[in-house]
């Protein structure tokens, strides 16, 4: 009987090998253009404010840009400015409108200013706030400034917490 021999391609020995890199290449645009828009390049910068706690949260998103609204047990902030005093997490009485209690006067005038600004130069981000409050803060006082910054043409509010515990 004959033996059985497995068949061998005839492999030449003076052949090249070329690569197709056209693939490849369409592979790793991909992969570019899907790094590219998962990067995250936040460059928001959040002052502390003195004697503020936030609250935590497990998010996972990045900030936006936006005005900046900070209440703290002793006071109430647009930007880097005092607005308004807060006394047992409640807002001072002269800082509310007396026809509505639920209107914050000065916060109401900051962000008009802001609106009249952004008339002016169209290419200021405009509706978005960053909304930093204390975790002891109740939530009536809290619907307070949402319900000014809302009537001000600001109805974009983003609280802002600390990731972790």
């Amino acid at each position: 009987m004959r033996r059985r021999t497995r068949y061998k391609p005839a492999v030449k020995r003076n052949q090249t090998f070329t690569l197709n890199v056209t693939s490849m290449t369409d592979m790793f645009t991909i992969l570019l253009v899907f790094l590219l828009q998962t990067y995250s390049s936040s460059t928001v910068e959040l002052d502390p404010v003195k004697g503020l706690r936030l609250p935590s949260s497990n998010t996972e998103k990045n900030p936006v840009d936006g005005i900046k609204i900070s209440i703290s047990p002793t006071e109430l902030k647009f930007d880097k400015k005092t607005i308004a005093a807060v006394q047992n997490n409640n807002i001072e009485q002269a800082a509310i409108d007396p026809n509505d209690s639920e209107f914050i006067k000065p916060l109401f005038d900051e962000l008009q200013k802001i609106n009249e600004a952004h008339k002016l130069t169209p290419d200021v981000k405009i509706g978005k706030v960053l909304f930093q409050a204390d975790q002891d803060v109740p939530y009536g006082t809290l619907r307070k400034i949402m319900y000014t910054a809302s009537m001000a043409g600001f109805p974009n509010l983003k609280l802002v917490t600390v990731v972790g515990n």
